[in-house]
């Protein structure tokens, strides 16, 4: 066999490998997703892309643009503006106009909503750490450490 027939050979394999990774990352974050979505639902009354939003607006308390919160949970300003819309209305967000100006919006969780998320986030850590019992410590800080080593090639190739 030729050099250029076993590396072309080693491509394939390399190739068929890392999509056995992706395969096995999507069935297991399916899981877990499918997993939390549904006890978020039953225990708390609330959906996962509502947790989420929530966990961005934990992440910066004094607050975040609209515009802002998209882009961190890489979905659509519609998106976003319908769930901010039922987090008003059920006051765990505020919603305010940055500057005065009417074309952004600023949200801030409420008093109410950092008490809610702490209990959804401090339930939520529990069932991760339930789901991930065979996982070391060594090994979760390995792969995590890993994946977020290429994270910034798959931003800038996108």
């Amino acid at each position: 066999m030729t050099t250029a027939a076993l590396a072309s050979s080693r491509r394939k394999a390399d190739g068929k490998a890392k999509l056995r990774l992706w395969i096995r990352l999507l069935r297991a974050s399916r899981l877990i997703e499918g997993i939390v979505r549904e006890r978020l639902k039953t225990q708390f009354g609330v959906t996962l892309p509502r947790f989420d939003v929530m966990a961005a607006l934990y992440r910066q308390p004094g607050g975040m643009l609209m515009s802002e919160i998209s882009r961190f949970l890489m979905v659509s300003n519609g998106n976003v503006t319908g769930i901010v819309d039922r987090l008003v209305a059920e006051r765990l967000v505020l919603r305010s106009q940055r500057n005065g100006d009417r074309r952004t919006s600023f949200i801030k969780l409420t008093d109410k909503g950092l008490a809610k998320f702490k209990e959804m986030a401090s339930a939520h850590e529990g069932w991760i750490e339930e789901l991930l019992v065979g996982v070391s410590i060594k090994d979760a800080n390995n792969v995590s450490a890993k994946l977020k080593s290429f994270q910034s090639n798959w931003e800038g190739g996108l």
